[in-house]
């Protein structure tokens, strides 16, 4: 195990973008995140073959072709780099708090194609020409007030902050840990 690459502060750049090229690892993150980041070995294999394959279950030359890589390839390499803890005695892997670091770019864009900075951009655009627009008087927007359209904004953001806290599987607060 790399005790030393485990104790920096940060993964380079260069670190994220080898790790995050390669499509098995990409999933074997995603998947141990999905199941409370552990899993044996055999379990993540499984789950990421069928991702691959999208059959359920896999095939089993495809399943112990994964295994097999992750195994002797990937697992060693993100333990290496301090992302997982591989016991590869027991067969177990478990996400270590370094993992945020790779998660993060892993959610920059999502699968509907813009970004959540892009999202909250336009979202607060329209708010502001919305609630400017009722402030102003016009026809619908200024029947029902600004308060109440602001209210409305103010809503659909704590609701989409909330939806993208939630999909990105963290804590409220987990980011502010030291």
């Amino acid at each position: 195990m790399g005790a030393q690459t485990k104790e920096r502060a940060d993964l380079d750049a260069g670190e994220i973008h080898d790790i995050l090229r390669n499509d098995r690892r990409r999933l074997a993150i995603k998947c141990l995140r999905e199941q409370d980041g552990q899993l044996s070995v055999r379990d993540l294999s499984e789950q990421v073959a069928t991702r691959e394959t999208g059959e359920s279950p896999a095939p089993r030359d495809k399943r112990r072709s994964v295994y097999v890589s992750l195994h002797q390839t990937h697992l060693p390499k993100l333990d290496d780099l301090g992302i997982v803890d591989y016991d590869t005695d027991e067969k177990e892997v478990r996400l270590r708090d370094r993992a945020a670091e790779i998660t993060t770019y892993m959610e920059v864009v999502p699968r509907y194609g813009i970004t959540w900075a892009e999202y909250y951009l336009v979202l607060g655009i329209l708010g502001f020409g919305t609630v400017l627009a009722a402030s102003i008087g016009t026809p619908l927007l200024g029947a029902i007030g600004t308060p109440a359209v602001a209210a409305a904004y103010l809503l659909i953001l704590t609701g989409s902050a909330a939806f993208h806290v939630r999909s990105q599987d963290r804590g409220l607060f987990e980011g502010l840990r030291a």
